[in-house]
């Protein structure tokens, strides 16, 4: 089942992101079906957290995506090399979003390896929010699409993730957000081969 509207716009987007945790991801471009498990996620909480795009209600070209109501891709380029995937969540106006920052993949996984230029299966090839997207041919150019298909959605296949399997930790790459680096706001499941080798702090 496509997770519907509701789900996004929801006002906790850190129950949001344990949420996530179980769900499938997945893209249907040109034809070419790939999708996978989602490991491991993070939670911006927008207008309050300093390592938010979002923060202090910075509208941009590029944040403009976030202020949409929940439900839509909002992706952006990182290092001028990575596209990363997040989900847009809340009411318009509130720039809420969760990072996707991991999947265990499902299917479509040749295309997968075709994408990532690798010959077999390992979890390199989606861990981590860069190579997921890639891996998934997610591009800067889906930001705003629906999340309710044709191109882009997540589905509930009744996947169980267990609370005590839910690791909660700090996220990475955002040491520069002071307090907020120290926010317990990344979450994936243990033990899991194809959650990221990114560190917190």
């Amino acid at each position: 089942m496509i997770l519907p509207q509701s789900f996004y716009t929801r006002k906790d987007v850190v129950r949001i992101a344990k949420e996530l945790l179980g769900k499938v991801l997945v893209t249907n471009f040109d034809g070419v079906l790939t999708s996978g498990v989602i490991v491991e996620t993070e939670a911006y909480a927008g207008e309050f957290d300093k390592a938010s795009h979002a923060y202090g209600n910075r509208r941009t070209a590029r944040t403009e995506t976030m202020f949409k109501e929940g439900g839509v891709a909002y992706v952006y380029l990182c290092y001028g090399i990575h596209h990363l995937f997040n989900v847009v969540t809340h009411m318009a106006d509130v720039p809420h979003a969760v990072l996707i920052r991991a999947v265990e993949p499902l299917e479509g996984i040749d295309h997968m390896l075709q994408r990532r230029k690798k010959e077999k299966l390992q979890p390199a090839l989606t861990a981590g929010p860069g190579a997921m997207s890639m891996a998934l041919g997610i591009h800067t150019r889906h930001t705003g699409k629906s999340l309710q298909g044709p191109e882009i959605w997540i589905e509930d296949r009744n996947i169980k993730v267990f609370t005590g399997n839910i690791v909660s930790a700090t996220r990475v790459g955002v040491a520069y957000a002071a307090e907020d680096a120290l926010a317990l706001y990344r979450f994936y499941i243990r033990d899991n081969p194809y959650v990221s080798k990114g560190k917190g702090l």
